[in-house]
């Protein structure tokens, strides 16, 4: 059950419902928005129907929800999730473009693509620090120097970032140079490392597992949003197949299942899901076309020498062609595009 509390429910309202719900052997998770307040409820759903909840003050009404992810399940808001970050919104009414290099190699390769995905017209800067490596042998990232280059690229182009956290232990120290944290695909259920994130009420983009259902997915999602956290972006970035000639198979009919499954925005990951460079271009368009919230993707200087995913990565030549055709597609279908926001704080400021 979701009990949704009033725009102007006092703290003494929402404690008061939280008071209730425990006493009768429940748990209450708090996830305060910027209208309104929604108090998840776990425990005996029998047991809660009995309490007068809904006649307590501040209360607006009382939902059941027969799902196994309460917080994040459409009908535990009235309107679609807005995650704005640096004056950019990720939102249902807006596409938004998320680019830059995979992985931060070196500091004139990363300043290179930033500088490239500005002038193409990108909202959003991408770029790692740590990556997680299927063989021990390939590059990790640079660590603290990476992220350090990432506030430089940031400072350089007043664009908002969104970089990768692999661990718990990494959680405050990546969250103190970006804007967006950003849950990988091997890391959507690490349980420890969603809940340590939910604390921070730092927007947070989880990505689909690699052989994940989308129930898997927005449970992940769940454990976010039980910590107070609501700001959250879905990104789809294919799922492992039979299918060898693609890295992975890209779920397009993922992003309009969400929208009827959750009020959470979803982007799609044309990079990471074709695997291959000639297919980022189509399936950007694809993404819009469907109704995806926007897209990230990966941009190289030199994708043929990158120490990171180089067969997926456009040159800084190729982004600005896809970002103007995606933009013809998203005035065909009616989609604005995301408004960049020029001047930016630091992250934590």
């Amino acid at each position: 059950m979701v009990v949704v509390m009033q725009p102007g429910a006092s703290e003494e309202d929402v404690a008061r419902v939280v008071e209730m719900v425990e006493d009768a052997g429940g748990e209450a998770f708090v996830s305060r928005g910027k209208a309104r307040t929604i108090i998840g409820l776990v425990g005996d759903t029998e047991r809660f129907v009995a309490l007068p909840i809904a006649g307590l003050p501040g209360v607006e009404s009382v939902m059941r929800i027969g799902k196994p992810y309460k917080l994040v399940a459409r009908e535990a808001k009235t309107e679609p999730t807005e995650v704005i970050v640096g004056g950019v919104k990720i939102s249902r009414d807006t596409f938004t473009v998320i680019a830059g290099p995979c992985a931060i190699e070196t500091e004139e390769q990363a300043l290179t693509a930033a500088r490239a995905v500005k002038a193409a017209g990108a909202h959003i800067l991408r770029g790692d620090a740590y990556k997680h490596r299927t063989s021990p042998y390939a590059f990790q990232g640079l660590a603290k120097r990476g992220l350090e280059i990432l506030a430089e690229m940031r400072a350089e182009t007043g664009m908002p970032t969104v970089t990768e956290v692999l661990q718990v232990e990494d959680v405050e120290l990546v969250a103190s140079y970006s804007d967006i944290l950003r849950v990988g695909a091997r890391n959507m259920q690490n349980f420890e490392l969603l809940k340590e994130i939910g604390k921070l009420h730092r927007p947070v983009m989880l990505k689909r597992g690699l052989a994940s259902t989308i129930e898997e997915w927005l449970q992940a999602a769940e454990y976010i949003a039980r910590q107070g956290n609501q700001e959250i972006i879905l990104c789809e970035r294919g799922i492992r197949t039979y299918e060898p000639m693609t890295r992975n198979t890209l779920d397009i009919s993922a992003v309009p299942l969400i929208h009827n499954l959750s009020h959470l925005p979803v982007i799609v990951d044309p990079s990471h899901s074709g695997g291959k460079k000639e297919l980022v271009h189509p399936l950007s368009l694809a993404a819009v076309a469907v109704g995806a919230d926007g897209i990230m993707m990966d941009v190289h200087p030199k994708p043929e020498a990158a120490l990171c995913d180089g067969p997926q990565a456009v040159t800084t030549d190729e982004v600005g062609q896809i970002i103007a055709d995606v933009i013809k597609v998203a005035r065909a279908v009616g989609r604005p595009m995301a408004e960049a926001k020029q001047n930016l704080q630091v992250a934590g400021d």
